[in-house]
């Protein structure tokens, strides 16, 4: 490197190299000067110098040459003349692809040559050890060895070109046209291996690109033809992975368009959404996620109807069923009932994450199946006027499985409609995104959901049912199908049943004590119970000294009470909280373990690919000096063989050197060719006057051969011409005599012609009789079938009046029924109001009376004189006992109620008048200013006065201390 020629001579100097054969040397020259820091600028005859350097690389299969000398040229050409490297490049891909095409030609067992999983891996073990051991190469390994090497070039190809291309602006145009190549080279050839790498890349590439933002001359994904690009690719790259059916690439590629949408928040083109959902349904439909496959299909339905205007009614009918059959293909259960919380939360973002694909936005505050659900889902079609579209059988199957209550008909009935359904379908003439839809796969889902109603509508109607008539009403499956439909459908809670197989019936319904439902009619029929029990008989509170002496043990009873329920719910808190952070925990425990898992599973990639880049270029380095050694020992041998016997070998074989072979070769093939060139000028020289010489001789020759044949030839011509004269002159004879000996017939030929067309008319005659015949008796059949349709058209519509006429009395009667249960339960609650007061009214004279006696107990005796104590009034025996009858047989007035003194004085006769008032002051400041609640009054100086006034209303007498200011009435009637 050390002396650069100028362009011109640099290409010179390849050429001759290449025209000896040393395509190698020619290579390593052209690399050598485009790598050359004096070829920065860019010049015309680099361009050209840059054709022939992309033609070696492929002769040689030198990828990695053709990767190097790009870039090199990539950046001499990135700001002065991009269109060159754009050339270039094009070049290249079309050498490779010819050079691939060729050798797959060659090969004749396609298939078989190809038989290769990865193409950027080396032989495997056992192909060495074979090609080793056997002697001769197989057909087989011949191809492989044609072909693959040719295709793993071609794949290289694409990588190298990807990579120069990357993240460029001013070449968006020519990445998207390799990316597409590349697509159909792993569709073309089945390389789902490089298609996984492929989409890898290009995923990497916008990573980067996004990643990176201060790129020089970055592309702007805002630009509408950057976005167009890069969508395109990604549309073709989930067109082929579909049809490659590499699912999982398939979903991730829906990712990835769907992250480009959100990346510039811009709606595509209508087209490619159309292509973006269709391929949706088809990933959904292979997942089995029968209602992300519904949602998807409704999708399509609307970009179809809104947008395509060239769409037929078949076309459009068509969508629609598919819809429809897909809504009606979801399972009418939760798979998701008894899931644990984790289950469920797992389930929420998964569905979040589909329903962004899908293209539904979710509240994050909502329930999830609220939004994405089943029933969500047939309003959402109901709305959209999906139904309005679909054929009739279709609809009828949707309104049998939806709407109909028939447990023993409803198989019977959609079986039929299944097998028309299922021979509709077919491609569709207008919409090119979708091409074909075929409406039979749906037909097992379906079968399955008739299977369930059937099961569903039977456990509401029957109890138990014997096995053969379930068999005989599921004509779908037989009853071991039928049963593991029913463990799904009973373990998420859709329908209880039992299957019995020693008595071999079917038992519908939960009748275990424990089951739920009953669980719950239980625990409410012994609710009712008990506060009915508690209305009818209210608990009566016995009074006892033990509850004289703690008065308050109900307050602390209930204070008690109260805390447990505080501290009960404090530890169900505490506990929640607990398994919430044990979720976390695990939950941060299973990030992290994934970090690490991820961080390894890096750096062993990286470690691996350190390897097998180090073992590359130790091989590649290896296969250069062996090639080297090989050709010059093959040179050295050839200039030994020019050489004559006798004469020492110019060069030595022990010091012999490649550059000196070179030389010698050169100047050895020039001495030859100098020699042969004049060998040629002598040869051409004796030839030219051995042609003069022939020509001159052989003149008069043909001349006179020519004159022979021409008198030939007339006299041949004149005896022709006399022959076909007489030939003709025979015919015309003959002709004559056979149309005299034919004249004699022709009378009998007329008449014979005569007898067939009678014949033929009379014939004719008859099969017109026939004809009317038929006719008159087909329209007279017609006419009666008629009749008939019109008799049962009427009979049907009489019976139909009939039946509404009795459904309206049938539903007037039951409001009747129902106004009557309503007024007898009125009445009846009303009789319970009235019991209710009666007892609380008998439970506040219980109450008063308990307490006057506990006054009456608690009140101390009053000192008296002795002349009372000895004389007696006559009337305190009788008057103690009648006043507190007739304090216990009054109502208890409320304690804001003022009671008059005729009414307080006016039940006992036996009472003087000035006693009475003093007898009844105590109840009656009781229920007036005394507490509310039956505990004994505090030990205080107001608490004396009472008892001083108590004791003398009790003694007849008067007390020796004042009244109570508390007791209103008292000091009144004293006043």
């Amino acid at each position: 490197m050390a002396n650069i020629p100028k362009p011109e001579n640099a290409l010179k100097r390849a050429e001759e190299l290449i025209n000896v054969g040393e395509k190698q040397a020619a290579l390593q020259a052209l690399h050598d000067l485009i790598t050359h820091k004096r070829s920065r600028n860019w010049q015309k005859p680099l361009e050209k110098i840059m054709f022939k350097y992309i033609e070696l690389c492929v002769d040689l299969r030198k990828g990695r040459f053709a990767k190097d000398g790009l870039i090199q040229y990539r950046n001499v050409c990135q700001q002065i003349n991009i269109s060159s490297l754009e050339e270039v490049i094009k070049h290249f891909m079309h050498l490779s692809m010819e050079r691939a095409e060729l050798a797959k030609s060659q090969a004749d067992k396609l298939d078989e040559a190809l038989d290769v999983e990865d193409l950027e891996m080396d032989k495997r073990p056992e192909d060495l050890m074979i090609s080793y051991v056997s002697g001769e190469k197989g057909k087989e390994r011949s191809d492989r060895e044609q072909v693959t090497p040719w295709f793993k070039f071609l794949w290289e190809t694409y990588r190298s070109v990807l990579e120069i291309l990357r993240n460029n602006s001013k070449l968006e145009g020519l990445y998207a046209m390799t990316a597409h190549k590349a697509f159909q080279f792993c569709k073309t050839y089945k390389r789902t291996t490089e298609f996984r790498r492929l989409c890898e890349i290009i995923r990497n590439h916008l990573g980067n690109l996004i990643k990176y933002k201060d790129q020089r001359d970055r592309p702007d994904l805002t630009a509408p033809e950057s976005l167009q690009l890069y969508l395109d690719t990604r549309m073709e790259q989930l067109k082929i992975a579909t049809d490659l059916e590499l699912w999982q690439e398939a979903f991730r590629s829906v990712e990835d368009i769907h992250g480009l949408m959100t990346l510039v928040k811009k709606s595509p083109k209508p087209s490619l959404m159309v292509i973006y959902y269709a391929k949706l349904t088809e990933i959904f439909y292979v997942a089995e996620s029968r209602l992300h496959h519904a949602y998807s299909w409704l999708k399509l339905f609307g970009l179809q109807k809104s947008y395509n205007k060239n769409l037929s009614q078949k076309d459009l009918q068509l969508i629609a069923s598919a819809v429809l059959l897909s809504a009606l293909a979801v399972e009418p259960y939760d798979k998701r009932y008894g899931a644990s919380h984790l289950e469920l939360e797992n389930e929420k973002e998964r569905n979040w994450r589909m329903a962004g694909l899908i293209g539904f936005s979710l509240d994050a505050k909502r329930e999830t199946r609220e939004v994405l659900s089943r029933e969500s889902l047939m309003a959402e079609l109901a709305a959209k006027g999906v139904m309005s579209c679909v054929p009739q059988e279709v609809k009828e199957l949707y309104s049998l499985l939806e709407n109909e209550f028939l447990p023993l008909d409803l198989a019977s009935k959609v079986q039929p409609l299944l097998v028309k359904i299922s021979k509709l379908g077919g491609k569709l003439s207008t919409a090119s995104s979708v091409p074909e839809v075929q409406l039979s796969k749906y037909t097992t889902a379906l079968e399955k959901l008739t299977t369930l109603r059937v099961l569903q509508q039977a456990s509401r109607v029957f109890q138990t049912m014997k096995i053969e008539m379930l068999s005989k009403m599921v004509p779908f499956f037989d009853f071991s199908s039928v049963e593991k439909i029913s463990v799904d459908a009973v373990k998420y809670n859709f329908i209880a049943m039992k299957v019995d197989h020693l008595k071999g019936a079917v038992i519908f319904g939960n009748v275990d004590i424990e089951s739920d439902r009953l669980c719950d009619h239980l625990t409410k029929l012994a609710e009712s119970l008990n506060k009915a029990w508690s209305t009818i008989h209210p608990p009566v509170s016995k009074q006892s000294k033990l509850s004289d002496r703690l008065y308050n043990l109900s307050e602390m009873v209930d204070k008690e009470h109260k805390r447990l329920l505080a501290r009960k719910s404090i530890i169900e808190k505490r506990k929640e909280e607990h398994e919430r952070q044990m979720l976390e925990m695990e939950k941060e425990e299973e990030s992290k373990r994934m970090k690490i898992q991820k961080i390894t599973e890096e750096a062993e990639k990286t470690r691996l690919e350190m390897e097998y880049k180090q073992r590359e270029r130790l091989r590649i380095q290896k296969e250069i000096e062996e090639r080297e050694l090989q050709e010059a020992q093959a040179m050295l041998l050839e200039a030994q063989k020019g050489k004559k016997k006798g004469k020492k070998p110019l060069i030595d074989g022990e010091k012999v050197t490649k550059q000196s072979l070179i030389e010698l070769a050169l100047s050895e093939q020039l001495k030859e060719r100098q020699e042969m060139e004049k060998k040629l000028q002598k040869l051409a020289k004796t030839m030219d006057y051995l042609e003069r010489a022939k020509r001159e001789q052989e003149a008069p020759l043909i001349k006179e051969a020519f004159v022979k044949r021409q008198d030939e030839e007339r006299v041949f011509h004149e005896e022709q011409q006399l022959r076909e004269i007489e030939l003709s002159k025979q015919s015309h004879a003959e002709d004559l005599q056979q149309k005299n000996r034919l004249s004699r017939m022709a009378e009998s030929k007329l008449a014979f012609q005569d007898r067939i067309t009678e014949r033929r008319q009379a014939e004719f005659g008859q099969l017109i009789q026939e004809r009317e015949d038929r006719i008159n008796q087909l329209i007279a059949m017609r006419r009666a079938e008629r009749e008939k349709k019109r008799k049962l058209i009427f009979f049907l519509d009489a019976e139909e009046k009939r039946l509404a006429k009795e459904r309206e009395e049938e539903d007037a009667r039951k409001r009747e029924e129902e106004e009557r249960k309503k007024k007898e339960e009125a009445e009846r609650k009303a009789k319970l109001d009235a019991i209710a007061e009666k007892q609380r009214q008998r439970e506040r004279e219980l109450e008063e009376r308990a307490r006057l006696e506990k006054e009456r107990l608690l009140r101390p005796p009053v000192s008296v004189d002795p002349v009372q104590r000895t004389v007696p009034a006559p009337e305190q025996v009788p008057v103690a006992p009648a006043a507190a009858a007739a304090a216990a047989a009054a109502p208890a007035p409320g304690p804001a109620k003022y009671v008059p003194k005729f009414k307080r004085g006016g039940d006992s006769g036996a009472v003087p008048p000035q006693r009475a008032p003093a007898t009844e002051t105590p109840a009656q400041s009781g229920d007036r200013w005394s507490r509310q609640d039956e505990r004994p009054p505090a030990q205080s100086g107001g608490d004396r006065w009472r008892r001083g006034g108590a004791g003398g209303a009790a003694g007849g007498g008067e007390s020796r201390l004042p009244a109570s200011g508390s007791s209103w009435s008292a000091s009144r009637n004293r006043g």
